[in-house]
């Protein structure tokens, strides 16, 4: 039975046995935007993707960070990759249907999870890191519930079950200049989430680069 999918660059990733080696960067970026939030329902002509949700889940981290320490770049990528898996996939179950998928889904997510955090050398997640990104994310996913997907804010806190607040400015806004909140076009979303995630890297290669400089005798 085949259980590998073909990426556009024509590497296979193989969903029950996946590798950091199965997918390049453009694969990544074309994948978490070609998969929709909300289960592809907005308020708007496009649907909103992982892709743009991902990039606005970074920002907030990063204006989170306590003044005069800022997130090192790992720290950023792993904020920007935190639902890389889905990208992977093409597919980001709605809250009512996870608890339907079952065991096999959620081993399947977790061995893709894995794979990813090996390829980009991301951290593994301290309790306190892990509710400190899961703040961005509630507060992100409030912002899309009410100004994307057409929720009340009332609606999101007694249906959704989401207590962050609804922000009125669009985290994405001042970066790219675009409308807040409108959900961009996948090849734009695409484009945008790989110039993020190609300028992580190389301020990670030069960082490792200094390190090995200051410490040539390290093992």
């Amino acid at each position: 039975m085949r259980a590998w999918v073909r990426m556009p660059s024509g590497k296979r990733l193989d969903l029950l046995n996946p590798t950091p080696f199965d997918w390049d960067d453009a694969d990544l970026a074309l994948g978490l935007a070609r998969t929709y939030r909300w289960g592809g329902h907005t308020a708007w002509p496009l649907p909103l993707s992982v892709a743009q949700h991902s990039l606005s889940v970074m920002l907030l981290r990063r204006a989170a960070a306590p003044a005069g320490t800022p997130l090192a770049p790992v720290i950023e990528l792993r904020e920007l990759l935190h639902d890389a898996e889905e990208g992977l996939l093409g597919f980001d179950a709605v809250s009512p249907l996870k608890p339907f998928l079952g065991d096999g889904f959620r081993a399947l997510t977790r061995r893709l999870e894995q794979a990813v955090f090996l390829r980009y050398g991301l951290p593994a997640w301290t309790p306190a890191e892990h509710e400190r990104h899961k703040r961005a994310d509630r507060l992100a996913a409030a912002s899309e519930a009410v100004h994307v997907a057409g929720w009340s804010a009332r609606e999101v806190r007694d249906t959704l079950r989401i207590r962050a607040a609804v922000l009125q400015d669009d985290p994405l806004a001042a970066v790219y200049d675009c409308r807040p909140w409108e959900p961009w076009k996948p090849a734009v979303a695409a484009e945008r989430f790989l110039e993020a995630l190609e300028t992580l890297e190389r301020r990670i290669d030069a960082q490792e680069r200094v390190t090995d400089e200051k410490n040539p005798h390290a093992s």
